[in-house]
Protein backbone atom coordinates (compact mmCIF):
# COMPACT_ATOMS: atom_id res chain seq x y z
CA UNK A 1 0.00 0.00 0.00
CA UNK A 2 1.24 3.22 -1.19
CA UNK A 3 2.32 6.25 1.38
CA UNK A 4 0.36 8.34 3.14
CA UNK A 5 -1.44 11.02 1.17
CA UNK A 6 -1.57 8.98 -1.94
CA UNK A 7 -5.17 8.98 -2.51
CA UNK A 8 -5.25 13.01 -1.95
CA UNK A 9 -2.06 13.33 -4.24
CA UNK A 10 -3.60 11.19 -6.86
CA UNK A 11 -6.80 12.85 -7.12
CA UNK A 12 -4.95 16.18 -7.09
CA UNK A 13 -3.15 15.27 -10.47
CA UNK A 14 -6.19 13.61 -11.87
CA UNK A 15 -8.14 17.27 -10.86
CA UNK A 16 -5.93 18.92 -13.19
CA UNK A 17 -6.63 17.15 -16.02
CA UNK A 18 -8.16 19.01 -19.02
CA UNK A 19 -10.98 17.44 -21.38
CA UNK A 20 -8.41 16.11 -24.41
CA UNK A 21 -5.76 15.19 -21.99
CA UNK A 22 -4.62 11.49 -21.92
CA UNK A 23 -1.70 10.09 -18.86
CA UNK A 24 -0.94 6.85 -18.14
CA UNK A 25 -1.77 5.34 -14.65
CA UNK A 26 2.31 5.29 -14.48
CA UNK A 27 2.42 8.92 -15.42
CA UNK A 28 -0.14 9.43 -12.62
CA UNK A 29 1.92 7.91 -9.88
CA UNK A 30 4.67 9.51 -11.03
CA UNK A 31 2.95 13.37 -10.93
CA UNK A 32 1.32 12.40 -7.53
CA UNK A 33 5.08 11.59 -6.02
CA UNK A 34 4.73 7.96 -5.91
CA UNK A 35 7.04 6.37 -8.96
CA UNK A 36 6.02 3.06 -9.14
CA UNK A 37 2.30 2.93 -7.74
CA UNK A 38 0.95 2.65 -11.03
CA UNK A 39 -1.39 -0.40 -10.30
CA UNK A 40 -2.05 1.74 -7.08
CA UNK A 41 -3.80 4.16 -8.86
CA UNK A 42 -5.90 1.73 -10.65
CA UNK A 43 -6.85 0.13 -7.77
CA UNK A 44 -8.18 3.77 -6.19
CA UNK A 45 -9.65 4.63 -9.20
CA UNK A 46 -11.76 1.56 -9.22
CA UNK A 47 -13.23 2.16 -5.22
CA UNK A 48 -13.12 6.08 -5.24
CA UNK A 49 -16.44 7.94 -5.21
CA UNK A 50 -14.75 11.21 -5.80
CA UNK A 51 -16.24 12.28 -9.42
CA UNK A 52 -12.41 12.35 -10.96
CA UNK A 53 -12.07 12.07 -14.68
CA UNK A 54 -11.02 8.59 -14.65
CA UNK A 55 -11.71 8.01 -18.55
CA UNK A 56 -8.44 10.51 -19.17
CA UNK A 57 -6.35 7.74 -17.56
CA UNK A 58 -4.66 4.89 -19.69
CA UNK A 59 -2.78 1.50 -19.37
CA UNK A 60 1.14 1.98 -20.78
CA UNK A 61 1.36 2.15 -24.76
CA UNK A 62 -2.22 3.88 -24.50
CA UNK A 63 -4.27 0.89 -24.16
CA UNK A 64 -7.87 1.35 -22.88
CA UNK A 65 -8.71 -0.34 -19.51
CA UNK A 66 -10.69 -3.60 -19.95
CA UNK A 67 -13.42 -2.69 -17.71
CA UNK A 68 -15.80 0.31 -19.28
CA UNK A 69 -13.49 0.03 -22.24
CA UNK A 70 -16.71 1.37 -24.42
CA UNK A 71 -17.94 4.02 -21.84
CA UNK A 72 -14.09 5.03 -21.91
CA UNK A 73 -13.59 5.06 -25.66
CA UNK A 74 -17.25 7.21 -25.69
CA UNK A 75 -16.08 10.02 -23.35
CA UNK A 76 -12.73 9.93 -24.76
CA UNK A 77 -14.16 10.46 -28.28
CA UNK A 78 -16.51 13.28 -26.70
CA UNK A 79 -13.25 15.18 -25.33
CA UNK A 80 -11.60 14.55 -29.29
CA UNK A 81 -9.39 11.85 -28.39
CA UNK A 82 -8.74 9.78 -31.37
CA UNK A 83 -9.13 5.78 -30.24
CA UNK A 84 -8.09 3.12 -32.86
CA UNK A 85 -10.51 -0.07 -33.23
CA UNK A 86 -7.73 -2.00 -31.13
CA UNK A 87 -9.13 0.07 -27.88
CA UNK A 88 -5.97 2.38 -27.76
CA UNK A 89 -5.13 6.08 -27.61
CA UNK A 90 -4.16 6.92 -31.16
CA UNK A 91 -1.91 9.89 -29.34
CA UNK A 92 -0.85 10.71 -26.64
CA UNK A 93 -2.19 14.02 -26.04
CA UNK A 94 -0.76 15.04 -22.21
CA UNK A 95 3.17 14.03 -22.62
CA UNK A 96 3.17 14.85 -26.83
CA UNK A 97 4.13 11.53 -27.46
CA UNK A 98 2.42 8.30 -29.19
CA UNK A 99 1.75 4.83 -27.75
Amino acid sequence: MPAEGFEDAVLAVLGRLSPGEVITYGEVAAEAGFPGAARAVGNLLRRTTEPVPWWRVVAAGGRLSPYGRAAQARLLAAEGVEVTPSGRVAAMSRRGGTP
